[in-house]
């Protein structure tokens, strides 16, 4: 058998750990020949590849990053030429001249409808959900959450000791962009006074009292959290309302400049939203009469030695994504549900978002720890 691997979108802690857990189980136990494609689905369109044979396989579990190199390029819709294409066709007739009965893709989100794509199309596929924000749908999370969670908590806890000697607020934005694992584990793990999060539309003045009652009970600093998709809740009817109308109009050629104006409309409030976490340590800075300085950990949160706990994961879940490939069942993406390694159909993934639960016990034990949410 000849299996193949790629990794799209995002560079995430524990992608070589799992090419590795594919590779070595499929030469060691199913006797496969493995190739690996550089930089996503790109290089796959191009043919650009490389034998994963033993030794490309050794020495690669503690490293950062990916060894194919990752791209975030659409089958369906990718840069040809200054032109955008779908090179679907180009990319099935590579899988035909390589014998693949079966290419495993590494992705978040994206990936996972990028692929649902390709197996329609009549590709055999398999994926695993990889992503530091854990909002792959139909997985109890995703490798590279555990290693991101881990920077993110440090990094909160170094800020503990700047925010204290200066009587600071520090606010502190966190990757995971519209789901608010990352920003509200990391807030809990590292004490945060107030965790703003997507999925509750925040209040500036819930925020501003959160900071003047702990100042009045003496603490003279606070951490605040903030997911880089936190909204507060005009923002958040403004995006519900621009959203709705983007669905009403899609496909009616007779709205299509209703389409557009909505269109427009969310371009001004991404554009706002970049400078999002600076205006709100300003507007905190005047209502309470506190220092505020912003932190924005960025990618930093993503590179780097996975954790055990993401090695453990990805080699797993890659061991078993060797042995579904061996079965012939594509169609599927392999993902740990109460410790298991189970496949999922990419049709009951793509397209969905795993959010944080209003119910969810983090969101329970933050309340009863009194730290404030926003709301």
């Amino acid at each position: 058998m000849h299996i193949g691997i790629l990794t799209s979108g995002g560079d995430t802690p524990g992608l070589n750990a799992a090419i590795r857990g594919i590779g070595k189980a499929a030469i060691n136990t199913h006797e496969m020949s493995v190739i690996g494609f550089r930089d996503g689905f790109k290089g796959l369109m191009q043919n650009r590849s490389i034998r994963l044979d033993r030794q490309a396989l050794s020495g690669i579990l503690t490293l950062g990053g990916t060894i194919l190199g990752t791209s975030r390029e659409k089958p369906h819709k990718m840069e040809v030429g200054g032109q955008q294409m779908d090179m679907t066709d180009a990319i099935l007739e590579n899988i035909e001249a390589h014998h693949l009965d079966a290419l495993i893709c590494l992705g978040g989100g994206g990936t996972q409808k990028n692929a649902l794509r390709l197996h329609q199309a009549g590709a055999p596929i398999i994926t695993l959900p990889k992503t530091i924000d854990k909002d792959v749908w139909g997985t109890d999370t995703t490798f590279g959450f555990d290693t991101a969670l881990g920077i993110a908590t440090d990094a909160i806890d170094r800020l503990h000791s700047t925010a204290h000697s200066h009587h600071r607020i520090v606010v502190v934005e966190l990757m995971g962009h519209n789901a608010g694992w990352l920003a509200l584990g990391a807030g809990l793990a590292g004490g945060a006074d107030v965790i703003l999060i997507p999925e509750i539309p925040y209040d500036i003045d819930a925020i501003a009292d959160t900071v003047l009652q702990r100042r009045a009970g003496g603490s003279t600093f606070s951490i605040i959290a903030v997911s880089e998709g936190a909204l507060s809740a005009e923002e958040y009817k403004m995006l519900a309302d621009i959203e709705g109308r983007l669905a009403e109009t899609k496909g009616d050629e007779t709205r299509a400049d209703d389409r557009a104006a909505a269109k427009a409309e969310m371009a001004v409030l991404e554009a706002h939203r970049k400078d999002a976490t600076a205006g709100l340590s300003r507007r905190l800075e005047e209502m309470t009469g506190l220092e505020a300085r912003v932190t924005i950990l960025g990618h930093v949160q993503r590179g780097g030695t996975p954790s055990a706990q993401d090695r453990l994961l990805a080699t797993r879940l890659g061991t078993a994504a060797a042995d579904f490939a061996a079965k012939g069942t594509t169609g599927i993406m392999v993902a740990t549900v109460n410790g298991e390694a189970v496949p999922v159909p990419l049709e009951d993934v793509a397209g969905k978002r795993a959010v944080v639960p209003g119910d969810h016990p983090w969101i329970t034990t933050a309340r009863n720890l009194g730290v404030g949410l926003g709301d």
